[in-house]
């Protein structure tokens, strides 16, 4: 069944080609690699798990509240169309605002899929090569989550933002070996995982919960990653090769945080561009989270070695310099630790129910006898 039928309007081409650039780059060194790297290549391989089966597909989720957020978080909360809406209207628009959002996630995912299959070839190192071909798996059962959910529990999907579509074309357009690192692993996944935990931490909802959980239990690695490789390479680097770099961050970031806002789906209300982009400028919910969208790239610009003049400077005028002191390794770690609880408590409330069903057949089977 075409997906097409799904979208919010119609898509105009089926499929997106991204003309590659860059070399393909086999090494004949096997027995040389950073054991860091190798060691989360390992972890990598032991963390893998099945979409299908990890996840309680059979939770049911309300479309029209899929999310369980509270009314501020609507960018028309307080404002006259609010007013004007409709219980159900304000229903379709929650409705609209959940689907946008995991409709961003899925195709962000696609994206780290590519560009992680793109690291493989292009990187030098085994090493490297190793661990994103795990990571090129990860991505994969994060779209195909996704995915899911769009298509069993919401029924609706957006096209993707042009924004994101423009940053992701530059990041897999560009020649050089570290930018897919740059521009997926740092900023577009960082991105993801500041939006992912928001919402993991606001929802209600257990099914979207569990996905943004294990998704970013998985990101966690990723994170890391993308560190590790970039930290020892841009040591190597000229002031001039950094400046480049930096300069690609600066306009990614201002890029996210002045274009990624859900306009269109304010647009599918008949509220024009124009006017929405200002409701949503305003919404006070909008301006934290947007805040809270750079607390893990901003960290991690700073641990990998960009943080020239010019770039610190930007991130004053987004307001977000002080987040470079935060700890990555502590918000990784808590990554985790939500996955791995929530679990816990999964199968203990299963084995409690398996109990209870064994003790009534038993309580049933005595009082036949």
């Amino acid at each position: 069944m075409s997906t097409q039928r799904f979208y919010t309007h119609p898509v105009k081409e089926a499929q997106w080609e991204v003309p590659a650039s860059g070399a393909a780059r086999f090494t004949w060194e096997y027995d040389d690699g950073r054991e860091r790297l190798l060691a989360l290549y390992q972890k990598g391989k032991d963390k893998q798990w099945d979409a299908v089966k990890r996840v309680d597909w059979d939770i049911e989720v309300d479309p029209y509240d899929p999310l369980g957020v509270p009314d501020e978080a609507m960018t028309l909360y307080g404002t006259p169309y609010w007013d004007k809406f409709s219980e159900q209207d304000k229903r379709d628009l929650r409705r609209h605002y959940a689907s946008w959002q995991f409709s961003q996630f899925l195709h962000g995912e696609q994206g780290a899929m590519v560009c992680a299959a793109r690291i493989v070839e292009s990187v030098p190192d085994l090493d490297a090569k190793f661990y994103s071909a795990t990571q090129t798996m990860d991505e994969a059962r994060h779209a195909e989550l996704y995915s899911r959910f769009l298509h069993e529990k919401i029924g609706m999907l957006y096209p993707i933002n042009d924004n994101l579509r423009s940053l992701l074309g530059d990041t897999l357009t560009d020649s050089r070996w570290d930018m897919p690192y740059l521009g997926m692993q740092v900023l577009i996944e960082g991105l993801a995982l500041a939006a992912f935990g928001m919402l993991r931490d606001t929802t209600n909802r257990p099914l979207p919960k569990q996905l943004l959980a294990y998704v970013m239990q998985d990101e966690a690695r990723h994170v890391a990653f993308g560190r590790m490789a970039l930290r020892d390479y841009y040591r190597e680097l000229s002031d001039a090769e950094l400046h480049e770099r930096e300069e690609f961050v600066i306009e990614g970031c201002y890029l996210m945080r002045d274009r990624i806002k859900g306009v269109e789906v304010l647009e599918n209300f008949g509220i024009p561009k124009q006017e929405a982009d200002g409701l949503s400028e305003r919404n006070e919910y909008f301006q934290l989270f947007r805040k809270l969208l750079f607390s893990r790239i901003v960290p991690c610009v700073k641990d990998i070695g960009l943080w020239g003049e010019r770039l610190q400077r930007a991130y004053v005028d987004m307001g977000v310099l002080e987040l470079g002191d935060a700890s990555l390794d502590l918000l990784m770690k808590e990554d985790e630790a939500v996955a791995e609880r929530l679990d816990a408590e999964r199968f203990a409330a299963e084995e409690e129910a398996r109990r209870a069903e064994v003790s009534e057949a038993i309580a049933a089977g005595a009082e036949q006898d």
